[in-house]
């Protein structure tokens, strides 16, 4: 890999990071990289959305040649990329389709450190438009300097507001964490 050691050794640590550095070194070798990151994010939000798909990946009693037919129909509705495609194929032989959640976050990982780029995980109690997460990716550029990917996450939970985890920086700015701050400096 062109950016080994310190960052890159740990998004490649374990088994999600090493399938996932060799689908990158693939990708790369191939010019593929953009088509299979997109494959990627498409299987990522069929697992969100599709319970039966999620269950796919996780059932340990769909066979292996049962699990590569079905992944390579769902590739095929989902118009995955012919690496991504081969990729799942190989996961399902291997019966590794349970870790697939983590390969998919391991190579935007290394696609991202690759490119010089930095993820912000970005959690928001309601889905953000995509003129939001412009504006927000544009703040965060402007605050660390670098191109920045958002990784978001929907969490009812906080109310409101956002919560952004940026490396190991940590900025809450959720309702529900202003509400327990406010409680507890009313307790005294």
């Amino acid at each position: 890999m062109e950016n080994s050691g310190g960052i890159q050794g740990n998004i490649t640590a374990g088994l999600a990071g090493r399938y996932a550095s060799a689908l990158f070194d693939l990708a790369r070798e191939s010019d593929a990289i953009d088509s299979v990151r997109q494959s990627l994010a498409t299987v990522k939000a069929g697992l969100a959305e599709s319970a039966d798909l999620a269950a796919l990946t996780q059932s340990p009693v769909v066979g292996r040649a049962d699990a590569a037919k079905a992944v390579a129909a769902v590739a095929k509705s989902l118009g995955l990329d012919s690496l991504t495609t081969r990729f799942l194929g190989v996961l399902a032989e291997n019966r590794r389709l349970a870790d697939l959640g983590g390969m998919i976050d391991a190579f935007d990982a290394i696609v991202s450190a690759h490119r010089g780029e930095v993820t912000a995980k970005v959690t928001s109690a309601h889905p953000l438009s995509a003129e939001q997460l412009k504006a927000l990716a544009a703040n965060l550029k402007t605050r660390v300097g670098r191109d920045v990917q958002i990784a978001t996450t929907v969490d009812p939970a906080i109310l409101g507001g956002l919560v952004v985890q940026l490396g190991s920086q940590l900025i809450d700015g959720s309702i529900r964490t202003r509400l327990n701050g406010f409680a507890q400096a009313m307790k005294g």
